[in-house]
């Protein structure tokens, strides 16, 4: 498939949890993800970020392959008990030297960092103290920890982020129970929480410490740019009804809407309000502290679904599908929560476009695993058919978007760079550009797709076959 070129910047995406590894190592403290992933059956085969893919001794040799794959930004997000090992007081100058390090590396690979601050690994120190989210007690901890991360970086990184995807932490973490901390009302998957009420709670903290850390950020990097990671599905109504209409446009409002309405138009959307009686009020002050408080639409996308009414769905009031008349909505990946569907992200695209007041948009996230990738063995694997036509299909969508319809795309980031611990899922499942060798020393080996996005965003021709070469002669880099 020819695909048109794009234009605008690309680059490659991680987590700290993820990749780095070194979990016990220069003074790092404990997050709630080693807590869960220490806990038995809470993880596919027992898999831990213990080692992850060692980054955090790797990072140089990664860089490098960047580099020679014509990368122009690198989205990796700071430990927070690496930085803070009790969530709060003493800074560990260790944890600040190692990503003072990592800056000063991509700078030198000419690739701009961009940062996340929140990428899922609360400090376990603030879990046990007060229950974390659960409590406003935590805005102010993660304002702090923000400002220390503005003083020791904010020189060198203009980009930054608050949260990511606070949709799938809060959701998953406090309504199902299937991720760190592990909380949710059904007793057999989890030992305490209230699904009914704590996401709500957490919701309105996490957004009120993301303004609380948007404060301090442009008091402290004036010239930066700030945001927040918003994670979003496209819905597709399922019929041609005003209910399924409106289904579709509720699941828009829960998933993305809830974050996203308090930052670009003042409070919580109406279907979401309507639904949970319990949703806490912002103050005039909160509100005001949070419309604004991004300067770009930071979007992850992956997948798509059809959305029905149903009433009997409590709270939203719908379903989805990835079937309609028994015709699939897209490809089925290989997480069964995945399906690709290319035109449900130019949609999804012209949505936030229209909704939000067309935002600079970056996209932060956008990727997918192999059917059957963790099973099939090397060098084979590295030929990753399905990834490289999906990156093809959306980044064609992409495209269309921009030039039919208006929308105003800065930036996209590949999930992931690398294979790595996929949170639950441990390393049963690959997202990465660059295959991980983890039966082999964690050698790195750039699969089909990678290769794909370096000629497609290379400058010239003439750097296109440089680049690949070079590339080809750093991937097995150990």
């Amino acid at each position: 498939m020819k695909v048109q070129k794009p234009n605008f910047l690309w680059g490659v995406a991680s987590a700290a949890y993820q990749v780095e590894g070194a979990y016990k190592e220069d003074g790092r403290g404990m997050s709630i993800w080693d807590t869960f992933s220490h806990t038995p059956g809470k993880t596919a085969q027992g898999h831990t970020g213990d080692v992850a893919v060692d980054f955090y001794h790797r990072y140089e040799a990664d860089i490098a392959i960047m580099k020679s794959l014509g990368v122009k930004m690198f989205r990796f997000s700071i430990s927070w008990p690496r930085i803070l090992p009790q969530g709060t007081g003493r800074v560990n100058k260790l944890g600040l030297q190692f990503y003072n390090k990592l800056i000063d590396a991509l700078l030198a690979a000419g690739i701009e960092p961009h940062v996340t601050l929140y990428h899922w690994d609360l400090p376990q120190p603030l879990q046990d103290k007060y229950g974390g989210w659960l409590s406003d007690k935590s805005i102010k901890d993660f304002a702090m920890y923000a400002e220390v991360c503005f003083k020791a970086f904010g020189d060198r990184v203009s980009f930054w982020t608050t949260f990511n995807e606070p949709w799938s932490f809060i959701w998953i973490g406090y309504g199902m129970g299937t991720h760190a901390p592990g909380r949710c009302s059904d007793r057999t998957i989890c030992a305490e929480g209230d699904s009914s009420k704590e996401p709500w709670v957490v919701t309105h903290n996490v957004l009120l410490a993301h303004a609380a850390a948007v404060e301090r950020f442009r008091a402290l990097v004036p010239h930066g740019n700030v945001s927040i990671n918003l994670n979003s599905e496209w819905s597709e109504p399922m019929t041609s009804s005003v209910a399924d209409k409106e289904a579709a446009q509720r699941n828009l409002d829960f998933v993305l809407g809830i974050y996203a309405d308090p930052i670009y138009l003042g409070d919580y959307p109406a279907s979401v309000r309507h639904r949970i009686p319990d949703l806490p009020e912002f103050t005039a002050e909160q509100r005001a502290s949070l419309k604004g408080s991004t300067d770009y639409f930071a979007l992850n996308h992956y997948t798509s679904r059809f959305v029905s009414d149903d009433e009997d769905a409590i709270p939203t009031g719908l379903t989805t599908h990835i079937q309609h008349n028994g015709k699939a909505i897209g490809k089925q990946a290989d997480s069964e929560w995945l399906v690709s569907v290319p035109w449900g992200f130019r949609r999804l695209l012209a949505y936030v476009h229209r909704r939000y007041g067309a935002p600079e948009i970056w996209v932060t996230e956008n990727g997918c695993d192999v059917p059957g990738e963790d099973q099939m063995a090397f060098p084979a694997v590295v030929e990753d058919d399905f990834r490289l036509a999906f990156y093809q299909e959306y980044l064609a969508e992409a495209m269309k978007a921009v030039s039919e319809d208006g929308v105003n795309i800065r930036g996209y980031f590949a999930w992931s760079i690398l294979d790595n611990f996929e949170w639950a899922d441990g390393y049963t499942k690959r997202f990465g550009i660059v295959y991980v060798d983890y039966k082999n020393g964690l050698l790195r080996h750039l699969k089909a797709s990678a290769k794909f996005l370096a000629a497609l965003f290379a400058p010239e021709p003439a750097a296109t076959a440089s680049a690949a070469a070079a590339a080809m002669q750093t991937a097995t880099i150990e």
